[in-house]
């Protein structure tokens, strides 16, 4: 009986054992293929990245409050993004499954809602490759940018053909070998555009493994779907925005397509675009989504796709001007095909395989609603989206397909965004009669036909885009490239200013001729304005913002500009380095001014330090940091261990009271616990400068003795 018990404990043991090891096993495996992002933010289009081959439906977060997320344009500004849903489907014909099953269809899904990152789209490789890493941001001391998130670069290549370029790969269940390359440019006559680049190989393996199961390919089709929605603005702002909240997931989208189709002759390039049609239940005149008690508009946004390259065939690699075959829209809500990723179900197979293979429409989506209202168009209650389908091809075993499209978001700028809509409701609710001047210069008395006619506008500036990417690619992407940012940018307050700091290292860089300094205020989500400008005659490495008022937050970024010698597309204007790279997002502020005192008023906060106390004080940002208040406006501060080894030597010269340090000493080691002694010097006479009265000695000193407990 006793070794029975023995026995069973011993299972019971082993047992939990392999569960473990199993669970083990099974998170490993999951880690190497689970969901992965990655962002492209230095251009003004910022989009999110996944690591399974199309950004699906909540793909980022699976939440439903980023059903709209990615393709934000522009990307300064909260809510700008376009993007619902994208897919990506492989499908073929005939095909022999390993288990001896035949299917006459065979189509293998990521996206639009559903994904398989296990069995048909496989993670294999996902890197972001960076031409330099972004700078090193920092305002009073604390870390100010999201770039050592959002931007992480894992590998630095000098001689990239763009800023970054994020690079997937993946196996898929038919042995269709995957590379997909997106990459972004943040020179600013191309830094709303993505492109991506697809290689498409039968290498017949068909796991991480290494598992082969080679298969010629017969009648593949290689489709992408975009599904779009402007608008994102008003749904978070509040319902006196938006008739109903179809708009933020697309209901009322109008898709077109130009170049190939049925409007093959309207565009030299082949284009599928997007914009916000119309609502039926708006309250008002609905073009832009105008609010209708500001007139603010939240959907100016154009966005789509334009065609680079798509193989003939894998013994052609020339462009094959009649890919895409398919340019169909697809009801967002189209059951069976939207939903799951079944690649078992013969029905839901040949349904996917139908949109895929579709052709081109007799009128494109846009053509059909014409002027009428998109969200009644149709009986699809999710609306339409652009359906892309390349094919098709046969893929012998070794075989490759070479794809290459680009994805851009364009419309009216911020400001005349803000412009027409305020027109608009000056107009709208009689208050005045401000000049309504239309895009060709020509003037109005319809405050609708002017709103309409700016938001349309959007459309030709897509185009321009579209056919600058496309020169890009006729170019092999050699476009010239500003200067780069400086590697480190730092902000602080001051008492009477606002000092900025920056490394020279864009100094040496070819056509370089200096820097610009932008300001916003009160939140980093706001339009900036230049308030410095040097050139390569007047160079300097500091700036103090004297006109910085008291009680408001300042955020800033500077760009190295060149010579505008190589501005090909605006001869003469000079080329920036990105915004984006030195965008603060921590707030700057004119601190309390030093006052006529003595330096018996100096205090040490918090003393005794602690962590938890210093973070009850300055916030979780700030674990370390301690304060030095009660100042003279100039002085030199040095801390000491007890036993007289000097850590640090800081130097007060902002004009304030106050003084943080972060607990670092010179070497930049965090300090320990200990007595620490901190001796404050005036190396000057100072002068009260409202009455000219010494208000500190040269030489006067004080010490104080503080506490740190860790």
């Amino acid at each position: 009986m006793k070794d029975n018990k023995i026995s069973q404990r011993h299972f019971v043991f082993v047992l939990y054992c392999f569960l473990v090891l199993s669970l083990i096993i099974t998170q490993t495996a999951y880690s190497q293929v689970g969901r992965q992002i990655k962002w492209l933010k230095v251009g003004d289009l910022h989009h999110y990245i996944l690591n399974w081959g199309a950004e699906i439906e909540m793909g980022r977060t699976g939440r439903v409050q980023e059903q709209m997320d990615g393709l934000r344009w522009p990307a300064q500004f909260q809510d700008q993004d376009v993007l619902v849903a994208k897919a990506m489907w492989i499908g073929c014909k005939d095909y022999q499954d390993r288990n001896g099953e035949n299917y006459p269809y065979k189509v293998i899904t990521v996206g639009p809602r559903a994904h398989d990152e296990f069995y048909q789209f496989i993670p294999k490789e996902f890197k972001m490759i960076g031409r330099f890493d972004h700078p090193t941001v920092y305002v009073d001391g604390v870390l100010a940018t999201d770039n050592d998130l959002n931007d992480v670069v894992d590998e630095i290549d000098e001689d990239l053909i763009c800023d970054r370029m994020v690079v997937t790969k993946l196996i898929t269940y038919l042995g269709v070998e995957i590379t997909r390359k997106a990459m972004q440019f943040s020179q600013q006559n191309h830094n709303n555009y993505i492109v991506y680049d697809y290689v498409f190989k039968n290498t017949g393996i068909v796991d991480l493994d290494g598992t082969e199961y080679p298969q010629d390919l017969k009648d593949v089709y290689f489709y992408f779907q975009y599904r779009y929605g402007s608008g994102l603005e008003a749904f978070r702002t509040g319902p006196s925005w938006y008739p109903s909240n179809s708009i933020n997931w697309g209901r009322n989208a109008v898709n077109q397509v130009v170049g190939i189709g049925p409007n093959e002759n309207d565009f030299d390039l082949r284009a599928q675009y997007s914009w916000y049609g119309p609502h039926s239940n708006s309250p008002v005149d609905d073009w832009g989504g105008p609010h209708p008690q500001t007139g603010r508009l939240s959907a100016i946004h154009y966005m789509g796709t334009v065609i680079l390259h798509a193989d003939q065939s894998p013994d052609s690699p020339v462009d094959d001007t009649a890919q895409p075959s398919t340019t169909m829209f697809i009801g967002a809500d189209t059951r069976p095909a939207n939903y799951g990723s079944d690649m078992f179900n013969p029905t839901v197979m040949q349904s996917r395989y139908d949109w895929m293979s579709a052709g081109h429409p007799e009128a494109t989506h846009a053509d059909q609603v014409g002027d009428g209202f998109s969200d009644q168009w149709g009986d699809d209650s999710g609306g339409y989206a652009q359906g892309q389908g390349f094919g098709p091809y046969n893929l012998d075993v070794g075989d490759s397909i070479h794809i290459m499209l680009a994805e851009g978001v364009s419309g009216i700028d911020r400001r005349k965004r803000n412009e027409v809509g305020r027109y608009w409701y000056l107009w709208q609710s009689n208050e005045s009669k401000p000049d309504l001047i239309l895009p060709d210069g020509t003037q109005t008395t319809n405050q609708d036909e002017y709103k309409e006619q700016w938001v349309r506008s959007g459309e030709d500036s897509l185009l321009q885009t579209f056919t600058r990417v496309h020169e890009n690619y006729e170019k092999e992407f050699s476009i010239p490239i500003p200067p780069p940012p400086p590697e480190f940018f730092e902000v602080n307050s001051g008492g009477d200013r606002i000092s900025l700091r920056w490394t020279k290292n864009a100094e040496s860089s070819d056509h370089f001729n200096g820097y610009e300094i932008y300001r916003g205020v009160g939140k980093p989500d706001t339009l900036y304005k230049k308030i410095f400008s040097c050139d390569k005659s007047d160079l300097v490495d500091a700036y103090d913002d004297r006109t910085a008022l008291r009680g408001f937050d300042y955020y800033y970024y500077i760009v190295s500009k060149d010579d505008g010698t190589q501005n090909i597309e605006k001869p003469g204007v000079p080329l920036l380095s990105s915004k984006f790279y030195t965008m603060t997002s921590e707030p700057a502020y004119l601190k309390k001014p030093a006052v006529k005192s003595t330096l018996d008023s100096i205090r040490v906060v918090p003393n005794p330090f602690h962590i938890g106390a210093s973070r009850l004080q300055f916030g979780i940002n700030a674990p370390d940091r301690i304060g030095f208040y009660g100042l003279p406006p100039e002085c030199i501060i040095k801390i000491y261990t007890e036993r007289g080894d000097l850590i640090d030597t800081i130097i007060h010269d902002d004009g304030t009271a106050d003084e943080l340090w972060h607990s670092l000493t010179t070497s930049r080691q965090v300090i320990v616990s200990g007595v620490y002694i901190a001796y404050f010097e005036v190396q000057k006479d100072l002068y009260d400068l409202q009455t000219g009265e010494l208000a500190f000695k040269k030489g006067e000193n004080i010490i104080r003795k503080f506490f740190v407990i860790r």
